[in-house]
Order: structure tokens, then C-alpha cells, then sequence
């Protein structure tokens, strides 16, 4: 009677949860509704962590033993992990969040290949389908696992250069093969009774090491400015990973959660991959970024450097400005001097708005959360499909620490590595300020030709040292800020 009591609560709950996780996605759609969205979905996840204790009334006659030192264990994991993150949530840099992701999400495919990992090993698992499920949410997990931490790698600069060998990808194609002919010998030795070459436990580890190496190797490749759509991708796997362990588990919770963050993510690559105007097979399965190396025609025009301060009492004037944020204005925490400044603008009557590329930064939605952060209203934050035929009616674009999202060679020349990706069109409004620290190309490691165009003009410094230094200068004029 107490076991069925256990399992109708456990599945009760189980079924609140994923309810909860989906309100709590759907209300993640708009900045203004996702803090509230995060804490429902936590709550959900928090309640199925808790119900997952009730299990102890289920397990078998054999394990009882066990029970206090599993329990034990599983209290010590859950106050450990959450310690981390919690520390790790407050005290992360806005521009190290993407790195944040890529290790979190890599944890979860890690979970999920541990959950596959002990079902196989226990020979838990019985049939073809359910080993096959295993196997496969096993080699999903594995790869998002070894593949995220060499995305994070990479995002934090300690990886610099992709990869680039001959005939890699052959042989990258040769390691999953490996992989897989493993994985069916595998279940071919459980279920056809026949004696295996090697013991079980062997195989299974192979099975494990090829798996994560694939993850490697898929993984080093890649350009770093393919590492927002990298981060997306390996969130899907994760997803799928965890679902088809819930599966083999019959958790509906982890079904549940796993479809929608494996559909969510990828959808997410989808559209992202559709920014870039690019396939997921070619941003996975060829180089993108600075590896390659070309020769870029010749670039038209100078550079023409301007003061801060000019460019600040030029913006006063003028009837409409369109800021692009980029990782630059990350990497200065300065968007809250920057929204200083707009207030600024605002009230001498100037229309400002903030265009948003969507793989601007390091990772889908940084730019929104920067500004977010510095208290920027949301109606003032505007898509690149929104926006970007206003650029050709804007007195002045001021892209302040982005490059490549604003690059127009990936309109003309078909030569270059982002070309065909969709721009915001800064260059079309009738004058263009340019906010860098020099003359450093972008992620893509080319030469951005709206710098030298006739109407753009350099602000060199620190983004929010310049954001300072245009706010003294409209401020020397007399004019009050808007309210916020």
C-alpha cells in the first residue's frame, strides 16, 4: 500500500512539474515575463528532485541496506551542485555567461550519459528497444559532455584556433562509425546470448571513451564564431539525452523536460543557423571563423577618428539614433553608462532605439540581457527583421563594440566567410559612429569595410569610457536626462 501511495504521489508530482517547466518556457518568451518564468520552472524541477526521494519506498529487498548511504550520497550531490551554481550564478560575468552555459548544459548531457552508464553496467536495461534507447541517450549524452567543454574552451579563449587537419572529417566520420558498429555489437552480445570478444563492462567503456571522444573531435573544428549556434546545438542534444533516459526510466518528468528543452533548442539552432544564412550541417561538418585564412580585396576609403565628445553633441541634434550593441559593450559593462546616454538623447526629443542581431555577442539573447540588466525598456529593444529597413531613414547608427553583425562583405563578396549571413544595415543610415578599443577584426577575422566607408567615423576607447565622455559632453550643454 505505501509503495503505491509513493508512486501515485511521485507520479503526481512528476506531472505538476512538467506542466510547471512548460509555463515557465513559455513565459521565458519575453524578457519582461522570464524571471518569473525561470523561478516557476526552478520550483517545478525542485519539486521533482523532491519526489524522486520517494523512490526509497520502491527499491528492492536487496538494496534496502544500502538505503542510508545512498541517500546520504544523493543529499551531499544535491547541496554540492547547488552550492556551485549558486556561487557560479552570482558571481559570473555577464561576458563569461556563454562559457557559464556551455559547462551547465554540458553537465547536463554528463547526467544523462551517468544515468545511461549505470543502467548498462547493472544490466539494468532488457530488450532491444530499451538497450537501443540506452545506447543512443548514452552516446548523445557523451558527445554534448565532451563537445560543450571544448565549446567553453573556446569561448574562453583557451582554445584559440579551430582545428584544421586534412581529411579530419573523414576520420571524424570513421570515429562515430566505430561508435555505433560498438553500440550494435553490444546489443547483439545482451540479447543474442552469444559470448562477447570482451567482457560486457569493456565494451561498454569503449563504447563511452569513442563516444566522448567523437565529441571532441566534432567539436574542434568549428570556428568560435559558430560557437553561439555549437552552444544551441549541444542544448538539444542534452535535451534528447535526457528524454530518452526518461524513457528507459518511465520518469515522465525526465521525458517530459528533455522534449521540450531538446525541441526548444533545436528550434533555437534553426532560427539561429537561418540568421547566419547558413545550414547545421555546414556550420557542424565544415570551418567557419578566424581558422581559414583568405585574402581580402582591397578596403576603399580611410579610417577617419573622432573625438568621443563631438560624437556625443552630434547625437543631441540629430532626430533619430539606432544603437547596435555588441560583445564589446559586454566586455566593458557599459551599458548602463550607455543608457545614461540615451536618456540624454531622449530628452532633447531624440528617437532612440536598439537593434538587435540575433547572434550578436557570444550567445542567443546576450545582447537583450545586457541591456535588460541596465534597466533599458524593452519597447526600446528591436529585432534585425524589425529594424533594419528604418537604418536607411536613421540620422546616425552607433554600433558600439560589435564587428561582424554589421559587416556589409556578407552582401557582396561571395569569397568571404560570412557572406550571405543578414547584417543590420548600419551602413545606410546617413552617418555611422563606430565605438572599439582599435583596429582588431571580428570573431570571423576579417576586415570590416564600413569602418573606412565616407560616412562613418572611429571613436576609439573603451565602451564605456566613451559612453561617459558623450554623456559630459551633452550634459555641457545644459540638457536634463529623461526619466527612466
Amino acid at each position: 500500500m505505501l509503495i503505491t501511495i509513493s508512486q501515485l504521489i511521485i507520479g503526481s508530482v512528476d506531472l505538476i512539474a512538467a506542466f510547471l517547466l512548460m509555463f515557465g518556457l513559455w513565459r521565458m518568451a519575453s524578457p519582461v515575463t522570464a524571471p518569473s518564468g525561470i523561478l516557476v520552472a526552478g520550483v517545478g524541477m525542485l519539486a521533482a528532485v523532491v519526489a524522486s526521494f520517494l523512490y526509497v519506498f520502491t527499491v528492492d529487498a536487496v538494496a534496502k541496506p544500502h538505503l542510508p548511504l545512498n541517500i546520504g550520497l544523493a543529499a551531499a550531490a544535491l547541496i554540492i551542485g547547488a552550492g556551485v551554481a549558486w556561487w557560479c550564478g552570482r558571481k559570473v560575468a555577464i561576458t563569461a555567461m556563454p562559457q557559464a552555459v556551455a559547462l551547465f548544459n554540458g553537465m547536463g548531457g554528463g547526467a544523462a550519459g551517468a544515468i545511461a552508464a549505470v543502467e548498462l553496467f547493472g544490466s539494468q536495461t532488457h530488450g532491444v528497444g530499451p538497450l537501443v534507447v540506452t545506447l543512443l541517450g548514452a552516446l548523445i549524452g557523451s558527445i554534448s559532455l565532451s563537445g560543450s567543454v571544448i565549446a567553453w574552451a573556446k569561448l574562453d579563449a583557451l582554445l584559440k584556433k579551430p582545428l584544421h587537419v586534412p581529411g579530419l572529417q573523414i576520420f571524424n566520420g570513421v570515429v562515430l562509425l566505430a561508435c555505433l558498429m560498438v553500440g550494435a555489437y553490444i546489443v547483439f552480445a545482451a540479447v543474442g546470448g552469444a559470448a562477447p570478444v570482451l567482457t560486457m563492462p569493456h565494451l561498454i567503456e569503449i563504447f563511452f571513451g569513442i563516444a566522448l571522444l567523437y565529441g571532441i573531435l566534432m567539436t574542434l573544428p568549428i570556428g568560435g564564431a559558430d560557437m553561439p549556434v555549437v552552444i544551441s546545438v549541444y542544448n538539444a542534444f542534452t535535451g534528447l539525452a535526457v528524454g530518452l533516459e526518461g524513457f528507459v526510466l518511465q520518469n515522465p518528468a525526465l521525458m517530459i523536460a528533455g522534449m521540450l528543452v531538446g525541441a526548444a533548442g533545436l528550434l533555437l539552432t534553426l532560427l539561429m543557423a537561418k540568421a547566419m544564412n547558413r545550414s547545421v550541417a555546414k556550420i557542424l561538418f565544415a570551418s567557419f571563423g578566424p581558422g581559414k585564412k583568405r585574402k581580402q580585396g582591397a578596403i576603399k576609403g580611410s579610417l577617419k577618428p573622432v573625438q568621443a565628445s563631438d560624437a556625443g553633441i552630434f547625437m543631441r541634434y540629430a532626430k533619430s539614433v539606432i544603437i547596435v550593441p555588441g560583445y564589446g559593450l559586454a566586455v566593458s559593462q557599459g551599458q548602463g553608462k550607455l543608457y545614461d546616454f540615451v536618456k540624454l538623447l531622449q530628452a532633447a526629443g531624440v528617437s532612440v532605439k536598439f537593434a538587435i542581431h540575433p547572434v550578436a555577442g557570444r550567445m542567443p539573447g546576450q545582447m537583450d540581457v545586457l541591456l535588460a540588466e541596465a534597466g533599458v525598456p524593452y519597447d526600446l529593444i528591436v529585432q534585425l527583421a524589425d529594424v533594419n529597413e528604418e537604418f536607411k531613414d536613421a540620422d546616425v547608427a552607433l554600433v558600439i563594440g560589435a564587428n561582424d553583425v554589421v559587416n556589409p562583405e556578407a552582401r557582396t563578396d561571395k569569397t568571404s566567410p560570412i557572406y550571405g549571413m543578414p547584417i543590420l544595415n548600419a551602413d545606410q543610415a546617413k552617418k555611422c559612429y563606430v565605438v572599439k578599443r582599435g583596429d582588431g577584426k571580428g570573431y570571423a577575422g576579417i576586415v570590416n569595410p564600413l569602418f573606412y566607408a565616407d560616412n562613418t567615423f572611429m571613436v576609439y576607447g573603451d565602451a564605456a569610457a566613451v559612453c561617459v565622455s558623450m554623456t559630459e559632453a551633452v550634459r555641457g550643454l545644459g540638457a536634463p536626462a529623461a526619466a527612466a
